[in-house]
């Protein structure tokens, strides 16, 4: 990967943190991941004829990609609301890596190198000892196993979308109708909580749909980088977010212990220096 790309996926890290912190904040979590929905849809709509569509074997991945992501909102509204910020969210993403790459070499015919390997195997590990870190007595393992299915939905759509965007002949096409297609993950949550949502103050509607934005852009940079470079690779850089996600963790919401889930974050960050320096 050039350092471009790498700075690409770095920065579209740091805002899926971001994005997840916002609703993690909420105070109905299911109503803010249907705003967030809503704020991917509402801009690929407005952009759409300046795009085009992809071509049709695209298609059945979009569909896929959609339904996947249903289920992925549903393991993390559940997530979050058992489990702190920085033991959910590294959970979550340090499973990803891993499967991902293991599901590209199946699905997709790419091999890595063993340095991608050791980075990717070094990237997990120590997301593994910033969440387990986070665990005690207090711990809420309804949360943990959200987590895990969570990761599991991440790495499904990951690997969906990878191959879609290859396939579609127009990347900025596919990813513009798979955010229009959030239109019914919105249309799901909101028809039996439309009460809920008028009930929701309006700065909370308000950063929702930022958050929607924030997160579809998040998206479309991992997407973008993902029509030309490895699957696994990718997936792992993505996961620098737990890095910002742990220290947002912290100082946001208090979250502790500190000393072990910010030296766990370095660990993070010494596999992803060994991932990108890997040819």
């Amino acid at each position: 990967m050039t350092v471009h790309a790498i700075l690409i996926v770095l920065f579209a890290a740091f805002l899926h943190a971001l994005w997840n912190a916002v609703v993690k904040g909420a105070p109905d979590k299911a109503i803010m991941l249907g705003l967030i929905s809503i704020g991917h849809a509402i801009p690929a709509l407005a952009v759409l004829p300046f795009t085009g569509f992809p071509v049709m074997a695209a298609i059945p991945y979009i569909i896929g990609s959609t339904l996947i992501h249903w289920g992925y909102y549903w393991f993390l509204n559940t997530a979050y609301l058992y489990g702190d910020l920085s033991v959910v969210y590294p959970i979550s993403r340090g499973i990803t890596p891993i499967l991902v790459a293991l599901g590209a070499v199946f699905l997709a015919g790419e091999f890595l190198p063993p340095g991608a390997w050791i980075g990717i195997v070094c990237i997990s590990a120590g997301i593994g000892c910033l969440s387990f870190g986070g665990l005690g007595k207090g711990t809420n393992w309804v949360g943990i196993a959200a987590a895990f299915g969570t990761g599991l939905m991440i790495a499904s759509y990951s690997l969906v979308d990878g191959i879609g965007v290859r396939l579609s002949g127009n990347t900025l096409g596919y990813i513009t109708v798979l955010f229009v297609a959030e239109i019914f993950v919105a249309g799901f949550i909101f028809s039996t909580r439309w009460e809920r949502l008028i009930a929701l103050p309006k700065r909370y509607v308000w950063s929702g749909l930022a958050g929607g934005i924030i997160s579809g852009l998040a998206y479309g940079l991992v997407l973008y980088v993902k029509s030309f470079a490895p699957l696994g690779v990718v997936s792992a850089l993505r996961e620098s977010s737990v890095i910002f996600a742990s220290i947002i963790g912290v100082m946001w919401f208090g979250e502790g212990p500190k000393s072990n889930r910010l030296l766990a974050a370095i660990i993070v960050a010494v596999g992803i220096v060994v991932l990108a320096l890997t040819r």
